[in-house]
């Protein structure tokens, strides 16, 4: 199998990022985006999900972090689009229901070339996590749809923990991801014969 592997390179006003995605990687994850909460969250969907990935960011942090973490879902969706080339052979569906503690989500995933993002149960999470609005990874999982055409559906099912919240939904995203590109299959999964 040809390596499936992408480079993203995004330099706006805002941000600059630079990210590398092996998606049959060992967990190799160096990610540095200046906030350490969303280093943790995304090492977590990498580890998970059984890739490489590096992530360089160096962002306007001092307004907030939404640019930051908008802009790396951006790339990791570019990565991720670049990466599963034609799709032929991959699995398409994913998904997994992950405890962390008292939480639990549930991420369902399909990659149809269609994107949309379904997001439920946000409001057990507090306003503010680690010192900045939760409702930046709505918009970070927004961002990955968007940019990689996947049909992404994380659900919150119960919790009292913001942190513990994001990291089974992080980690629920990498095991779903995994299923979804694993290559199990001989022919493009589609009746009608293209993922669009």
């Amino acid at each position: 199998m040809t390596q499936r592997t992408a480079t993203i390179t995004r330099d706006t006003s805002e941000t600059k990022v630079s990210l590398t995605l092996t998606l049959d990687g060992t967990s190799n994850v160096d990610v540095k985006t200046g906030w350490g909460f969303a280093d943790h969250m995304l090492t977590l969907i990498a580890f998970w999900g059984g890739f490489d990935l590096h992530i360089f960011c160096d962002g306007d942090l001092h307004v907030d972090a939404h640019h930051t973490l908008e802009d790396i879902g951006i790339c990791l969706g570019n990565a991720l689009r670049e990466a599963l080339g034609d799709r032929k052979g991959i699995n398409r569906i994913g998904m997994a229901k992950v405890p962390m503690d008292e939480s639990i989500s549930e991420v369902n995933i399909d990659i149809s070339g269609r994107p949309y993002l379904v997001y439920r149960g946000d409001d057990l999470l507090p306003p503010v996590i680690a010192g900045d609005e939760s409702d930046l990874w709505r918009e970070f999982f927004k961002s990955v749809s968007y940019a990689a055409r996947i049909n992404m559906h994380i659900s919150y099912l119960y919790g009292k923990n913001g942190h513990h919240l994001l990291e089974s939904a992080c980690k629920g995203l990498g095991l779903a991801l995994r299923m979804a590109a694993s290559c199990d299959r001989n022919q493009l999964l589609s009746t009608k014969g293209s993922l669009d």
